[in-house]
């Protein structure tokens, strides 16, 4: 069984800063894709970004230039660097991660909210 664990969530004025973490511990072997994905009521969940193997990453094009994904393989920690935040950015982040060649799980998710 795998388990990720999310922290960096919370409240921030629009143009600040947050740092998401997500670490996986339990029957990992190889970890394939990382990614963080956001959802706002009413909506369905969305990619924000992922990381390949290799640090080949692609985002969304809303956060493209103001967001950084980046991974730890020693840790199996994924991280998403956000700055530049806006009122829009506010959702419930979910970190996913593709283990063991074929299976996944996501991560409880943290609030982000972005607000004066």
């Amino acid at each position: 069984q795998v388990q990720l664990v999310e922290s960096g969530g919370g409240l921030v004025q629009p143009g600040g800063s947050l740092r998401l973490s997500c670490a996986a511990s339990g029957s990992i072997f190889s970890i394939n894709a990382m990614g963080w994905y956001r959802q706002v009521p009413g909506k369905q969940r969305e990619l924000v970004a992922r990381i390949m193997p290799g640090n080949v990453a692609n985002y969304a094009d809303s956060v493209k230039g103001r967001f950084t994904i980046s991974r730890d393989n020693g840790k199996n920690t994924v991280y998403l660097q956000m700055n530049s935040l806006k009122p829009e950015d506010t959702a419930v982040y979910y970190c996913l991660v593709d283990y063991n060649r074929g299976d996944y799980a996501w991560g409880q998710g943290t609030q982000v909210t972005v607000s004066s």
